[in-house]
């Protein structure tokens, strides 16, 4: 069985179309995952330098240009959660609505102290829970436009997947859990792509700043980038976890983008012991992209493997067991246009070999400036002891509730730069 999975997986992988240039950016917009304000992506380079060959000297200067900027966000989210901790065809227990709110204020400090070296400082002050968290809180470094650093507490993450982030293995944790990632890493660009190398940890370095090499995780990525197609290769390990190791390709066939991943993992101890999975799925819009199409099959033979989920701005940070075996997803979004920028979403997953399913239909408008409202049905099908049954999208766990959140949010930033 596992040579015929590994057969299967080097098929998908190694008989891809080629096709023209491109990025899956294909997003829901779902709300379940949104972070707190200024909690950026670590996608952001951090140095426009990496782009300078190509730039105008005077422009380059002009953003390399020592300074500061000040930011301040708010974020004021209240709604009800009416539900059953059943499915409400099936239930007999009591109905709940289960009100909520939440105010955040976020407040940031990016400096650029010199053409070389930035450092990028943010936090929030939640309500009403009285208490400060930290957010972004790392530096940059670049040597001479060879090698970029980036260290610190910020969230990076591998894949292309945006259901199954099985091939991001800095989010996997061990079965005693994790919490907010503390790394260091270094970008070399070289040719089409470059090489990247990390240590990383989730130490609770807010209670006990001392720490270990066992608690330390080590991981290095290749990317090269065709304009054909788009290639990753990379490899992470901690101690007490397997080696892993994935291989990811992205293209785009006329105007449907294509994506297919693979995993690889071996225990260290018993390196007879290697299970891994395999993915493959596509995006697409039509209509002048007022609908969006993405599906994924996926194939997962990893047993008891964890990966960390960071808190957002309805759900506590969490760590949820990876489903295995057959998944697949389905999602549509279709967006109206026009003032209130309307939007309908469906997201779907599916477990077959655990008759067990999750579906989120959903409406978002932005009636009024700087106002959001949501409003979403999250709820599992299936078998009570299905994956989707026990790991809901619903923020306090139920298999069945009715979303309705309003939000008021919106920031505002102050420059000063050095002459």
């Amino acid at each position: 069985m596992k040579l015929v999975f590994f057969l299967i997986m080097g098929l998908l992988i190694l008989f891809f179309p080629a096709a023209q240039e491109n990025s899956l950016n294909w997003d829901i917009d779902s709300i379940f995952d949104e972070p707190f304000p200024f909690d950026e992506s670590s996608e952001d380079s951090g140095d426009s330098s990496k782009s300078s060959s190509s730039g105008d000297s005077s422009v380059l200067d002009e953003v390399m240009r020592p300074g500061l900027v000040f930011d301040a966000s708010f974020e004021f989210v209240t709604g009800i959660f009416p539900g059953y901790p059943e499915v409400p065809w099936e239930s007999k227990k009591d109905f709940a609505w289960k009100p909520g709110m939440k105010m955040v204020a976020g407040f940031g400090l990016d400096a650029r102290i010199s053409p070389v070296v930035r450092v990028k400082s943010t936090f929030n002050f939640l309500f009403p829970d009285f208490n400060f968290t930290l957010g972004d809180f790392f530096f940059d470094y670049n040597m001479y436009d060879v090698i970029f650093f980036r260290g610190g507490k910020y969230i990076h993450s591998w894949g292309v997947s945006p259901n199954f982030g099985f091939t991001d293995l800095l989010a996997r944790v061990p079965s005693d859990g994790g919490g907010d990632s503390y790394l260091f890493r270094a970008d070399i660009p070289l040719g089409i792509g470059g090489f990247q190398f990390l240590a990383l940890t989730r130490a609770d370095l807010k209670v006990s700043p001392e720490i270990t090499r066992r608690d330390f995780g080590y991981g290095a990525k290749y990317n090269l980038a065709f304009t054909w197609a788009d290639f990753n290769w990379g490899t992470y390990y901690k101690f007490g976890m397997p080696l892993r190791s994935f291989l990811s390709v992205k293209t785009t066939v006329g105007d449907t983008e294509l994506y297919t991943e693979g995993l690889l993992a071996v225990d260290v101890d018993e390196t007879d012991d290697y299970t891994g999975a395999v993915s493959f799925g596509f995006a697409r819009d039509f209509f002048g992209d007022k609908i969006g199409v993405n599906g994924e099959f996926v194939y997962n033979a990893e047993k008891n493997s964890f990966w960390f989920r960071p808190e957002s701005g309805v759900r506590e940070a969490e760590t949820p067991l990876a489903v295995d075996g057959i998944n697949l997803a389905f999602n549509v979004f279709y967006r109206f246009g026009g003032k209130a920028n309307p939007r309908l979403f469906f997201q779907s997953r599916y477990a077959p070999s655990q008759n067990s399913a999750m579906i989120v239909p959903g409406f978002r408008l932005k009636p009024l400036t700087h106002i959001e409202v949501y409003l979403a049905v999250p709820m599992s099908l299936g078998s009570k002891d299905g994956y989707y049954y026990g790991n809901t999208e619903e923020p306090n766990g139920r298999p069945f509730c009715v979303m309705l959140l309003v939000s008021l949010k919106g920031n505002i930033s102050a420059e000063y730069y050095t002459k």
